[in-house]
């Protein structure tokens, strides 16, 4: 693969490959883990035609860093703030409310297990098909939608639970 055909098929995933990495940990990780991923498949940039779908092969090259980076000892920062935060055109109240739903999701999808958050990550924010999921985790279909309706329910009891105390826990 030459260097042109390399940029052409392999950098417009940039985006997607950090938006997974900055899920799992903090910004500046995530771009020092997409750039490895990139040296990664330079070094591979030969081998690179095996695989079928190289998106696929580069999130789970991303996740398998990620996850590396979390399991070492020296990793202390594990939280995950910083979101986007909704635009809206309606009032400064009801906008001051979305945002604070918006990081109250955030915060609660923080405190899934790792499996999870990937999975609503990969299917609810970047809109990935099952099986390509099922792919990139190496786990069936069948699992990642048990463990994407659980994270599910989790954010949705969650939410209900401190909604239900700020409107009637006085």
């Amino acid at each position: 693969m030459t260097k042109q055909e390399f940029v052409y098929r392999v950098m417009p995933i940039k985006d997607k490959l950090f938006r997974l990495a900055r899920r799992i940990l903090n910004e500046i990780e995530a771009e020092d883990i997409v750039q490895d991923v990139f040296i990664k498949l330079w070094a591979k940039r030969d081998e690179i035609e095996q695989y079928r779908n190289i998106e696929a092969f580069a999130m789970v090259v991303t996740k398998n860093l990620c996850l590396d980076k979390l399991k070492s000892k020296a990793y202390q920062n594990d939280k995950m703030t910083d979101w986007n935060e909704p635009v809206d055109s309606r009032s400064p109240h009801r906008i001051a409310e979305l945002k604070d739903d918006v990081t109250m999701v955030h915060q609660v999808i923080s405190t899934l297990p790792e499996q999870q958050k990937l999975i609503v990550q990969m299917r609810d924010v970047e809109e990935m098909d099952f099986e390509e999921i099922a792919e990139i985790l190496e786990m069936n279909v069948n699992a990642i939608r048990v463990n994407r309706s659980r994270a599910r329910k989790a954010i949705r009891d969650q939410m209900k639970k401190t909604h239900n105390y700020e409107y009637h826990g006085n």
